[in-house]
């Protein structure tokens, strides 16, 4: 019985590793097309609808009968879960990715858990539970159009929409606890949002037309197993741990992502970004360690209030109060 308890707790973890492998592999796609003009909303759009198609199964088969529980309050919450966690946080962070490198945009992603508790802290909601090499010249893509201050700011402002993103998916999950339903929805919704703003800002056919080509993969790639599959994985971790542990696995991606982006993609690691990397990582890790630490520390005190007010009671104090009766 024990180590079938393990198992179950074990498969959070495991879970949020195969995210993080799969960011990784979606984060180097898109620095790839993105640097060859893809449009980002585009790309987001149509991730979204492969994505939508790819998670209705799930939810016919293991969620039937249940849109008849949608209502204005659950349909709020969707929709501002696909802005925030996906319009907004996504494109920025696209943005910010085409104007910078992907593992420079990686690092941001550390920042969430940080984020994620200074909001959930301002907002009162629910805060995460522990259990337990340069290539000289052989760049394949174009540098010549970086900006890397207009890139950070895209990138810092991705890492704030998503934080509140975590936050929002909580609430989400008390008015509407069905996770495909709710991962079906809210890519949906946002393949409209993202599409009709995609539209105001190009309407051109060649910003939206697909080739046979890596953005053709990479669409797939990502509306399938990084929109789909880690929706569900992300949206179950955060039911059961709360919102910012998915957001603590964040520094594997970064270190697959620097370690890829250097040995295919020519980008150059230099000592100052490796220096970086470590602190972030560090800073979070010290982040976490303390967090959980005012979490068992806050349990112990509430622990020994509830039995300091329980009053005892022994044999002779009953045989006392019977007696007086």
């Amino acid at each position: 019985m024990e180590a079938k308890k393990s198992t179950m707790e074990a498969r959070v973890p495991l879970g949020m590793l195969a995210v993080q492998v799969i960011a990784a592999g979606l984060q180097l796609l898109c620095r790839v097309i993105l640097r060859e003009g893809t449009f980002v909303f585009a790309l987001m759009a149509y991730r979204h609808v492969l994505a939508s198609l790819c998670v209705l199964p799930f939810a016919l088969r293991w969620e039937r009968g249940v849109l008849n529980k949608l209502n204005y309050s659950a349909f709020f919450w969707i929709f501002t879960v696909a802005l925030t966690g996906i319009t907004l946080a996504m494109g920025l962070f696209y943005y910010g990715m085409r104007d910078t490198t992907a593992t420079y945009a990686t690092n941001f992603l550390n920042l969430v858990p940080i984020v994620t508790f200074i909001l959930s802290t301002i907002l009162r909601g629910k805060t995460f539970h522990l259990s337990g090499f340069h290539h000289q010249n052989s760049s394949i893509i174009d540098k010549s159009n970086q900006n890397w201050s207009r890139g950070t700011m895209f990138l810092v402002a991705s890492s704030f929409s998503a934080g509140i993103w975590y936050i929002l998916q909580v609430r989400l999950f008390r008015v509407f606890p069905y996770k495909y339903w709710a991962t079906f929805l809210v890519c949906v919704i946002a393949s409209l949002q993202t599409m009709l703003i995609g539209l105001c800002i190009d309407r051109e056919l060649n910003a939206w037309k697909l080739g046979w080509n890596l953005e053709l993969v990479t669409i797939c790639y990502s509306g399938a197993l990084a929109t789909g599959v880690t929706f569900c994985l992300v949206s179950w971790a955060i039911s059961r741990r709360g919102p910012t542990y998915p957001s603590i696995f964040n520094p594997i991606s970064l270190i697959l992502v620097a370690i890829i982006e250097a040995l295919c993609l020519g980008e150059e690691i230099s000592l100052g970004r490796l220096i970086g990397m470590v602190a972030i990582i560090v800073g979070l890790y010290i982040f976490i360690w303390g967090k959980n630490l005012d979490i068992k520390l806050e349990s112990l005190e509430l622990h020994q209030s509830s039995t300091a007010i329980v009053p005892s009671v022994s044999p002779n104090n009953c045989a006392e109060r019977v007696s007086k009766i």
